[in-house]
């Protein structure tokens, strides 16, 4: 299986400290964030690993290089201009199906959240078109997102009832981008078009789980870290 980390955003709620740098590339506890999530992909067995990337991109690439000493083959997909999430994936599909069963599901890493990875556990395979893992509600999406049904089934919100947040992670097979074109596009539309047809599953994930989105989180983070040392 191959995974993908999301890292084109601008990170415009992290200024100033991204005026100069890549959300991505912001230390928690002594390293780069996107360095947190590669070093456990690799745990988990997972050694191709693709990153998006367009704000201050050459920095990721000088950062990172190949992956190799990080125990993973890194491969980058550079984007003009952010192409949002949807586009982004697309664009990079090219490298996420090469040398694989093109049916074969990559999993799809937020690289602005941070949770325990070692409370993830990857299905042995995805029936519909995604799996999602979904959180709590936190403070800033206090509606949540989606509901989840007792079948694992994961389905738009469409009334008050109960729903969770999409944490970021996702297990994601090509086939959900059929019909696409390339350009900007989010990725929310494709996925909730594969709910509506019950194409998705999901899962509740328990644990510790931040969107980085603002300093006070990325402190949050360094703090999370640091206890757990």
């Amino acid at each position: 299986m191959k995974a993908m980390i999301l890292a084109a955003g601008l990170g415009t709620r992290m200024r100033p400290l991204t005026d100069n740098c890549p959300k991505p590339l912001l230390a928690v506890a002594g390293k780069p964030l996107i360095v947190h999530h590669i070093e456990k992909l690799v745990a988990l067995g997972i050694s191709e690993i693709v990153i998006n990337h367009a704000y201050l991109g050459h920095m990721i690439e000088q950062a990172l290089g190949d992956g190799q000493q990080l125990g993973c083959r890194i491969q980058y997909s550079a984007e003009a201009e952010a192409l949002e999430t949807g586009g982004g994936i697309f664009n990079a599909l090219p490298l996420l199906t090469a040398g694989v069963n093109p049916e074969q599901a990559f999993l799809l890493v937020n690289g602005d959240v941070w949770l325990d990875w070692d409370r993830i556990q990857l299905p042995t395979e995805v029936q519909g078109l995604c799996h999602l893992w979904l959180v709590e509600n936190p403070e800033h999406n206090p509606k949540g997102d989606f509901v989840l049904t007792d079948n694992h089934d994961v389905l738009n919100k469409e009334d008050e009832s109960p729903a969770f947040t999409f944490s970021g992670i996702s297990l994601i097979k090509p086939a959900l981008f059929q019909g696409a074109k390339s350009g900007v596009f989010p990725l929310a539309p494709l996925l909730r078009q594969a709910m509506a047809n019950h194409l998705a599953s999901g899962e509740l994930y328990h644990g510790n789980w931040v969107d980085v989105g603002t300093p006070e989180r990325l402190q949050q983070v360094e703090e999370l870290l640091l206890l757990a040392e």
